[in-house]
């Protein structure tokens, strides 16, 4: 695949198929274990990105650490592009963020996870290349990486405790930029191979249970039974019924009948 354009349908979805699209480079800073730069690559394949850059790795390059923490993302790890410093890391990029917990005393824009990935989206979209960097495991990066950054993310995480594991905080980028490129519906039902009621079926229902309530003798006093059959119609009409549901309620009453003819 050519690092420099991300177009696959697979990766990003509909809503992007149509457009060419550079992804971000997230750039490991001098990462010390190879477990993470491999349990980082996994985050990223897990939201659609493959454009992983390391930055002098303790550790050396290749890592079979980071092979077997990958489980699966091996072809991220494949066509990692190395670096001694982050200025080569970044060289070729237009627009650079620096993720950070702590105060820099630097004077640059915060922005949040989502509106980071936002820009990236933006930029990406014009075929601009997005860096994201993240520091080492003990220390995070060094006022040099941050000052060298166009702008920080920050993640709002507790502020006693502030501190996220290197692979968690790409899996939190990695994250927003899944939602700023194919972000999913709010809220969806699962219709497990049902479909909603038509209000004819609804309809059906209610007639079904006013019969058989009036037969019962439910509605009573006689001169309550018109509003209670309203409220008992709104009431049906509140309820996000399948046809599943419409079925299983007209078993219900029916059985309830022939238990009560039997008695």
């Amino acid at each position: 695949m050519n690092e420099e354009l991300v177009t696959s349908l697979d990766e990003f979805g509909p809503a992007m198929a149509a457009a060419t699209l550079t992804p971000p480079a997230f750039v490991l800073v001098r990462p010390q274990m190879g477990e993470n730069i491999g349990a980082s690559a996994r985050a990223m394949l897990n939201f659609g990105l493959t454009h992983l850059r390391v930055v002098a790795p303790r550790d050396g390059w290749p890592n079979e650490r980071a092979v077997a923490l990958a489980s699966g993302a091996g072809r991220v790890l494949d066509q990692v592009r190395l670096s001694e410093t982050t200025a080569d890391a970044v060289g070729d990029c237009t627009m650079v963020f620096a993720t950070t917990a702590r105060d820099r005393d630097l004077t640059k824009p915060v922005y949040s996870p989502e509106a980071a990935m936002a820009e990236a989206r933006a930029r990406g979209l014009r075929g601009e290349r997005v860096a994201i960097l993240f520091g080492p495991e003990r220390t995070g990066l060094e006022n040099d990486d941050v000052a060298r950054a166009d702008a920080i993310v920050s993640v709002p995480t507790n502020p006693a405790f502030a501190s996220l594991n290197l692979a968690q905080c790409v899996l939190v980028m990695g994250y927003e930029w899944r939602r700023a490129t194919d972000a999913p519906a709010p809220v969806e039902v699962a219709m497990a191979g049902t479909q909603w009621a038509s209000h004819a079926e609804r309809d059906a229902l209610v007639a079904h249970y006013e019969e058989r309530l009036a037969a019962a003798g439910f509605f009573f006093p006689e001169g309550k039974a018109a509003a209670m059959k309203v409220n008992l119609r709104n009431l049906w009409s509140r309820l996000p019924l399948t046809r599943a549901d419409v079925q299983i309620f007209h078993g219900m009453m029916r059985q309830m009948v022939r238990w009560k003819e039997r008695g």
